[in-house]
């Protein structure tokens, strides 16, 4: 865990306040975590998954899959 000496305004204070209550949070650095891993979720570009990456891969390097080859792979 890091710890971290932060300074907000009272507007984001009240929000973290409302966050913590909302979700019944014991305190302000779990709503401040809740709210990063929400726009993690839903801003940030999200990491492929590592089959996907190797799919990806054959693909850029040539060896194309058919249809079916893919769908047998997926499933």
């Amino acid at each position: 865990m890091v710890q971290a000496v932060i300074h907000i305004d009272e507007n984001t204070n009240r929000v973290l306040n409302i966050v913590k209550a909302k979700f019944g949070l014991k305190d302000k650095s779990q709503a401040i975590n809740l709210v990063v891993s929400e726009y993690e979720l839903t801003e940030l570009e999200p990491e492929l998954r590592p089959e996907y990456k190797v799919k990806i891969a054959k693909i850029l390097s040539g060896k194309h899959l058919s249809r079916a080859q893919l769908e047998k792979e997926v499933a």
